[in-house]
């Protein structure tokens, strides 16, 4: 038959132990899927859902957990990184303080370095940037005064 030259190949299915085993070495291992796991779907089908959705489960299942971890690690890594961190904040923060110089210097009718509060006002109303700012820290013409 279908198995002569096997001589695992008869038993392979003759117990629940064997069938189990048969399993883990056909899905798990890769071993002999033309060998055992073909013939027997090919006999019966509605097998070839017990193979076919273990090799899935098992690829995309163990795959995603792998890529979860390896992800999960270079996360932890990442936020242990204070160096990095505190670097981008700092870069952050001198980027911020220029542009706020710009806007000032916008708003800085007569240049004198300081800001009256009717550059403010104005500021304020002609000035996009400076009322996205003045929007954002929800700052309203009432509070320019304080």
């Amino acid at each position: 038959g279908t198995w002569a030259d096997c001589p695992r190949c008869r038993r392979s299915f003759a117990s629940a132990f064997m069938a189990n085993l048969t399993l883990f070495q056909t899905v798990v291992a890769g071993d002999s899927w033309g060998l055992i796991a073909v013939p027997v779907i090919e006999a019966h089908p509605e097998a070839g859902i017990i193979f076919v959705g273990s090799l899935m489960t098992l690829v995309f299942g163990v795959l995603n957990l792998i890529v979860a971890v390896i992800v999960d690690t270079f996360a932890e890594h990442r936020s242990k990184d204070v160096t990095s961190i505190a670097q981008e904040m700092d870069a952050e923060e001198m980027f911020e303080k220029k542009r706020l110089g710009n806007i000032f210097a916008k708003i800085d009718a007569d240049a004198n370095g300081a800001l009256s509060y009717e550059e403010l006002v104005h500021g304020a109303k002609k000035v996009r940037d400076f009322s996205h700012w003045l929007r954002i820290l929800d700052i309203d013409s009432d509070d320019l005064y304080q």
